[in-house]
């Protein structure tokens, strides 16, 4: 399969210098070209007047190679919600939605075109895995939404399995990260990775010791019901995927995000939130219930509102924060488990 073309968010600052000399040029033209990029959030050789023009073409064709072409917007809520489906070089489809609250921004990122997970809830998980994206197509779509507004919060819970895509995402939280001129400059403890629970991935994450938050997509506290929901639960049952968790958490101070998809009479029973509170009580955990979005052929819906609260205040009641996620993005297919990178 072929490769993305090289991209300057591809690469640290010192490769990017490196990669300028190789062309020809001084190398302090990587560091205009990166404050464009990363500072401007422009890759037009015409907005970069302070680079000569017999060489602003080239160097911008070489390491600013054009990512991701728009091929549908839609928005809602008076357009303070926006999604993206982006066409990549080799024709897969990737969805990002852009968030405005009137305390911040938040860029939802896919991290995989597809995702090979097979959570059966999740429209994403049941389109399959075509491939990973280049740490420089996920940062793309971060980009692409700071030129509408300043991007303050980042979650990798758009399409794919971010910890599947190891070293792509490890590099695409580092450019946006790292400050200008390296990359966009945003606060590691505003960006948030999510996963499903592979075991490695997170204890490895865990030794990067960054001040990212950890999102588990738990979506029930037991091996049962967890089994049919989330399959990699039968390789990495529940224990130990929460041990891993409280281990980053150790780790790195940062307090864990558990995401629980509440399904009617499937996950919502009293029980199972008695069981959830008492798994997590004592640690530095917060708890996202999402009422369960619906996708095209699911056999599945929403709990009952008076399900939803009673869920809520047993949890509550162990002691753990627990909020119910406002569901952003619903009417355009474009809320949590709704992604599919399709064309209408």
């Amino acid at each position: 399969m072929s490769r993305p073309p090289r991209h300057l968010a591809d690469l640290e600052l010192a490769e990017r210098r490196r990669a300028v000399a190789e062309l020809g040029e001084r190398e302090f033209r990587a560091d205009q070209l990166s404050r464009h990029y990363f500072g401007r959030h422009t890759d037009s050789p015409d907005d970069m007047t302070d680079l000569p023009a017999a060489t602003r073409a080239a160097l911008a064709g070489e390491l600013l190679p054009r990512l991701l072409t728009p091929e549908r917007e839609l928005s809602c809520d008076d357009g303070a919600t926006r999604k993206t489906l982006w066409r990549l070089f080799d024709g897969a489809l990737v969805e990002s939605v852009l968030m405005k609250y009137p305390d911040r921004v938040t860029m939802c990122v896919s991290s995989q075109a597809g995702c090979g997970m097979g959570c059966p809830f999740c429209a994403t998980g049941q389109a399959g895995l075509t491939r990973n994206l280049s740490a420089a197509e996920i940062v793309a779509q971060v980009v692409a939404g700071e030129r509408h507004a300043r991007v303050s919060n980042i979650v990798f819970m758009g399409m794919g399995e971010p910890l599947a895509n190891y070293k792509n995402v490890l590099g695409a939280v580092r450019r946006m990260t790292d400050p200008v001129p390296s990359g966009l400059g945003i606060s590691q403890r505003s960006v948030t990775v999510s996963t499903v629970g592979l075991v490695p991935a997170i204890n490895r994450l865990a030794a990067e010791k960054l001040s990212v938050t950890l999102a588990v997509s738990l979506h029930a506290p037991d091996d049962e019901a967890r089994d049919e929901l989330v399959p990699v639960n039968r390789r990495w049952k529940v224990a130990e995927v929460l041990d891993a968790a409280w281990d980053y958490e150790a780790v790195t101070g940062r307090r864990v995000s558990i995401e629980y998809a509440l399904i009617r009479d499937v996950n919502d029973q009293p029980w199972r939130a008695d069981l959830l509170g008492s798994l997590l009580a004592g640690h530095l955990v917060h708890v996202n219930l999402i009422p369960l979005n619906p996708t095209p052929g699911s056999k599945w819906t929403a709990s009952r509102p008076g399900v939803q609260e009673e869920f809520v205040r047993r949890v509550a009641a162990h002691g753990v924060a627990v909020t119910v996620r406002d569901t952003r993005g619903r009417e355009i297919a474009g809320a949590c488990g709704q992604l599919a990178g399709e064309q209408e």
